[in-house]
């Protein structure tokens, strides 16, 4: 499975969000990354339905976007309708997260399940066979340009291995502190999905940075950092 490059609109300049947009897209990027966030689930506001559709409108590549929200069911179908091409809902916000998921595909795009750092492993048990995709945190969620998590690595590991045992290929994604310094270490742990945004829209040049975290993660092993 290829590496794919999902650049965090989070991290981007909002007064210029086109501009950023059509740089990634040039850099290569594979998905857009949105999060979504309620002030409730996570200690911060963001982006809502009516930005991922003027995101639609521009952008050439699929949205990604991730529910960082309460009660995630209100509002799906509302980000579906404004582009969404894949959702990620949180292990811990979904009371009923079968039923959350069949939804999601239900109208027609990928569903996930993303899961916080201190949430473990076998929270992902009973929903593993269903979810097109795994979002594992590797900060807190709900502020970008954090830190990454060390042991966020033998997580993934372990979450390779649970999807594996449920005989899931799905792709595992990552979100939070991705660089060019880890990017490698991540893809070998089994990652298929990074998603970065400091990293590239603080970056003196997004396109470049899109290019350099690529270059980074699919590096032959003699040649990784």
């Amino acid at each position: 499975m290829s590496v794919l490059i999902a650049p965090s609109l989070l991290a981007a300049d909002f007064s210029n969000l086109a501009r950023d947009i059509a740089a990634a897209e040039r850099g290569g990027a594979d998905l857009l990354h949105l999060d979504v966030m309620d002030g409730h689930f996570v200690p911060n506001l963001s982006l809502g339905p009516t930005v991922v559709k003027a995101v639609r409108r521009v952008a050439t590549v699929p949205l990604d976007v991730h529910l960082m929200i309460e009660q995630p069911d209100r509002y799906i179908e509302s980000f579906v309708e404004a582009g969404a091409s894949m959702i990620s809902v949180h292990v811990e916000a979904s009371r009923h997260l079968h039923r959350t998921i069949a939804f999601i595909k239900g109208l027609g795009i990928r569903a996930g399940v993303a899961i916080n750092p201190a949430t473990p492993v076998s929270a992902l048990e009973e929903i593993a066979p269903d979810v097109d995709h795994v979002l594992v945190m590797s900060v807190n969620p709900g502020f970008g340009g954090q830190t990454f998590i060390p042991r966020s690595e033998s997580k993934i590991r372990a979450v390779r291995h649970l999807l594996d045992r449920a005989g899931s290929r799905v792709p595992i994604e990552v979100d939070g502190g991705v660089d060019t310094s880890n990017a490698a270490r991540l893809v070998a742990a089994g990652v298929n999905i990074l998603v970065a945004g400091t990293t590239i829209f603080r970056a003196p040049d997004p396109e470049r940075a899109v290019r350099e975290l690529r270059e980074a993660a699919t590096a032959p092993a003699g040649q990784r950092v």
